[in-house]
């Protein structure tokens, strides 16, 4: 399918919001086996083309798929257990079971008790060393090497003390000291192996998924965070390409800049690029990361496009964001080389929040489509909105609402009066379920390349169902669905509506 010529839509669901598929143990969180085979059974009968996903790194503190270990590896959390099970690497007495509520993502229970059944898994692969698997292990893992060596060190140095963060591992860790880390790969080759080997299963169990949903002309698309996390392999491993001290401590972070919902603004405590060393080696780090990126999605979402422009630098001794400072970065340099290396890029643009003539100049240079989202559309009341429908240009991706967002529902039953009146007048319904519906076919029938939708909206879903709440520091993450949710009338209703307004990618998708 060719993203710039045809009209799509898809929804967007993480994989840990996936439930287990029928007659399997239930580890707690979704995964990449025949629970995800069956979503995209259900998109393709919905009429849907894309499968949006967050970030799929491994997570650390807080679960939050935009702060991972990694900007290239995959999140062992996500391996189906059960695939192992049929490779004979578990039995089915082994696979555990957690005891919990269906309808939330226990990211850390699942990982407690998946991991000892990883290991165990591990412990047979290597017993059958002669067998076809261990070389195509070992071929990839050649393959990916300059990354995947770096983040299973990494992941070994983190397990060897305590889970700790690297910039407070022994100095010669810390500071990757050459003879301390040959000397650590030879001692502790089982665990670096492990987490490699874990890298390996998930890009298989990946690779087998994407296929599955391009025989069913489902396309995945990913999510990148633009910034790399402070405790990740990326900056441990690439201490030249961050603005860093002696120490390799931060001198400055990210976040953004006071404004009408912040006094303070945000903080977020991630790295700044050293943007001067990344264009002396022709921005390598990042085509590399794209380029592992684009192996495993058909489209990508670029998160906080605007940084790309100019980001905002915050000292890093500072509690807040008041005394940061916008500094300059070379978007435009970097997406040039980016398409000299890897022709044109299926990127979407997160372009929202504060954006200046400057940042709509280099999403024009680009050619990349931005990002609508309908409940901002309805908050100024004002139908010259750039966020209503009408008001579209064909090359954007409208959302009803994004991870970020409380569903739609919600959103309409806790806006003030004014805006559901402007909401109400412009779909012709007042009920919050039927109003979900009909901005959903708002987005279908605006110009716009491609419509998302939050499975959460398409199912008309409450307060008590949103993804992640910013600022809120607990209770993110953790949505999670049923099978019963995925319903035959839910996707032939959405299908009749893809259907009505030009959006099936062809008669059998």
């Amino acid at each position: 399918m060719n993203f710039s010529t045809l009209r799509l839509s898809g929804i967007l669901l993480h994989i840990s919001s996936l439930p287990a598929a029928a007659g399997e143990a239930d580890q707690g969180i979704g995964d990449l086996g025949d629970g995800a085979r069956a979503f995209v059974d259900f998109l393709q009968a919905a009429g849907q083309s894309c499968w949006q996903v967050l970030p799929i790194g491994p997570t650390g503190y807080g679960d939050s798929p935009y702060a991972s270990y990694s900007a290239f590896a995959g999140n062992p959390d996500f391996i189906s257990l059960e695939d192992l099970r049929r490779r004979g690497y578990l039995s089915a007495s082994e696979l555990p079971v957690l005891a919990r509520t269906r309808k939330h993502a226990h990211i850390g229970a699942a990982r407690e008790v998946k991991m000892p059944a990883l290991r165990r898994a591990w412990q047979r692969f290597c017993s059958a060393r002669t067998s076809a698997e261990s070389g195509a292990f070992h071929h990839w893992a050649a393959q990916q090497g300059d990354w995947l060596d770096d983040f299973a060190l990494f992941m070994t140095l983190k397990d060897l003390h305590g889970g700790g963060a690297w910039y407070n591992w022994p100095r010669e860790y810390k500071l990757r000291d050459p003879a301390a880390l040959q000397a650590l790969r030879g001692s502790q080759r089982e665990l670096f192996d492990f987490h490699r080997w874990l890298q390996w299963l998930f890009s298989e169990q990946w690779r087998g998924l994407r296929a599955y949903a391009a025989a069913r002309g489902v396309q995945l698309m990913g999510d990148i965070p633009i910034f790399a996390a402070d405790d990740s392999a990326d900056v441990w491993a690439h201490p030249g390409q961050f603005l860093l001290d002696g120490e390799r401590r931060p001198t400055v972070v990210a976040g953004v800049p006071p404004d009408y919902f912040s006094t303070t603004g945000q903080r977020w405590g991630n790295p700044l690029y050293d943007w001067d060393a990344m264009r002396r080696d022709n921005f390598g780090w990042w085509n590399a990361r794209l380029r592992r990126m684009l192996d495993c999605f058909d489209l990508l979402r670029i998160d906080h496009f605007r940084g790309f422009e100019a980001f905002w630098a915050i000292p890093a001794a500072d509690d807040t964001a008041v005394n940061g400072r916008w500094v300059k970065a070379p978007g435009g340099e970097l997406f040039a080389e980016v398409r000299r290396r890897h022709g044109a890029l299926p990127l979407i643009a997160e372009d929202l929040g504060l954006i200046t003539p400057e940042v709509v100049a280099l999403l024009r240079e680009c050619g990349f489509p931005g990002m609508k989202v309908l409940q901002f559309g309805f908050e100024s009341r004002d139908p010259r909105n750039d966020f209503l429908p009408h008001n579209f240009e064909r090359n954007c991706v409208v959302y009803t609402g994004t991870h970020d967002n409380a569903p739609t529902a919600a959103w309409h039953r806790a806006a003030s009066d004014e805006v559901r009146d402007f909401v109400e007048r412009y779909t012709g319904v007042r009920s919050s379920a039927r109003v979900v519906r009909e901005l959903i076919r708002a987005a279908l029938a605006s110009p716009a390349r491609l419509c998302l939708f939050p499975l959460q909206d398409v199912l008309a879903q409450g307060k008590s169902r949103r993804m992640n709440e910013p600022g809120q520091a607990r209770g993110n993450w953790s949505y999670r669905i049923e099978a019963a949710d995925l319903a035959s009338d839910v996707a032939a209703d959405l299908r009749e509506l893809t259907a009505l307004y030009n959006r099936l990618a062809s008669p059998s998708a």
